[in-house]
């Protein structure tokens, strides 16, 4: 009976002990870590850093981007999913956490089951881009210089299940070319080389394309929208779609996620502040810069942030099963 008592005694006092941590969450003295999965200077780590800022105000502490990188995202997502459940330790990534299910065959993770999902932040479109000498001007003349190509051209990307892999994926299956693809250790000397002429192509994010676009470093050819868009450099750049690759559509969207077992009260605190933060003005704006869609419809909420990622993980495990191509 004494032990019994004992282990309630235990079991009481840890329950109380979690609920005065969501409650004085987040604590004065105590900065949130916001782990970022990629190198410093990308896409995503220029997201974090404009998030991070947007958080501080609303969440009362102040919030740390930590680039965690390597393993297509795999190596920083591993990380917050073993961390303390208390909300001090945060993950912010793209698209990979829906590719990283069929691309690694042996996770030390699951991202259905070890993660919170406190919400989406934005939709991020994709560019298709060359190097600035390629002999062609528009996605016609694009379209005949591949045709002609064949078995010389080079592809890039930032490493195997980043954004710009998956892209290269669906464009060579679209256009049923096959070209080399080129990894690199993350988009920046990915880009680097792609104005240098040493590698012919690239689809990448526009928060990355957009101002070497705007500086006539690189040819922009079309974007992987359904629509086109508003943003000033990349208005007049048709969808890949309209150019005659039917149902080409990729969106790279960041999520915001934490521990599994993070108490609810946290994690309420953490989407309340995230759902403050998305209306920002200075981060929309930042967000639009970079050509980047903030996110404003249900997907804000954690349960709908879930829903989706899992019909992205059925329908990207699909694309990498049918390539062949996995990082394991």
């Amino acid at each position: 009976m004494k032990k019994i008592l004992k282990l309630a005694l235990v079991a009481t006092a840890a329950i109380a002990a979690l609920g005065a941590q969501a409650q004085d969450y987040p604590a004065k003295d105590k900065t949130v870590t916001l782990v970022v999965p990629f190198t410093a200077g990308g896409p995503t780590d220029r997201v974090a850093r404009d998030l991070a800022e947007a958080l501080r105000k609303p969440l009362g502490a102040n919030v740390v981007v930590d680039n965690t990188a390597g393993a297509g995202s795999s190596i920083g997502a591993a990380r917050v999913a073993r961390a303390t459940p208390d909300g001090y330790t945060l993950l912010l990534n793209h698209i990979g956490m829906s590719t990283m299910p069929a691309l690694y065959r042996k996770l030390s993770f699951s991202v259905p089951n070890d993660f919170e999902y406190l919400g989406m932040v934005n939709d991020v479109p994709m560019t298709l881009i060359a190097r600035p000498n390629i002999p062609a001007n528009n996605m016609k003349e694009l379209t005949a210089w591949i045709g002609q190509n064949k078995g010389k051209i080079n592809l890039g990307n930032a490493g195997l299940g980043a954004a710009s892999h998956l892209c290269g994926l669906m464009f060579q299956n679209a256009m049923q070319v096959e070209m080399t693809t080129v990894p690199y250790k993350g988009t920046a000397p990915a880009i680097t080389d792609l104005i240098g002429g040493q590698i012919d192509l690239l689809c990448d994010q526009t928060t990355n394309t957009t101002s070497q676009i705007e500086g006539k470093k690189v040819k922009a050819f079309a974007v992987t929208t359904s629509k086109r868009l508003t943003t000033p450099a990349l208005k007049d750049l048709p969808t890949l779609a309209e150019s005659g690759l039917k149902n080409f559509e990729v969106t790279i969207w960041h999520g915001l996620y934490a521990p599994k077992g993070t108490p609810a009260d946290v994690t309420k605190k953490i989407n309340d502040a995230l759902k403050v933060g998305l209306k920002d003005p200075d981060f929309i704006k930042k967000q639009e810069a970079l050509g980047a869609v903030v996110v404003t419809d249900k997907r804000v909420e954690p349960a709908e942030h879930k829903k989706f990622v899992q019909a992205e993980i059925d329908k990207w495990g699909a694309v990498i099963k049918a390539a062949g191509t996995y990082a394991d």
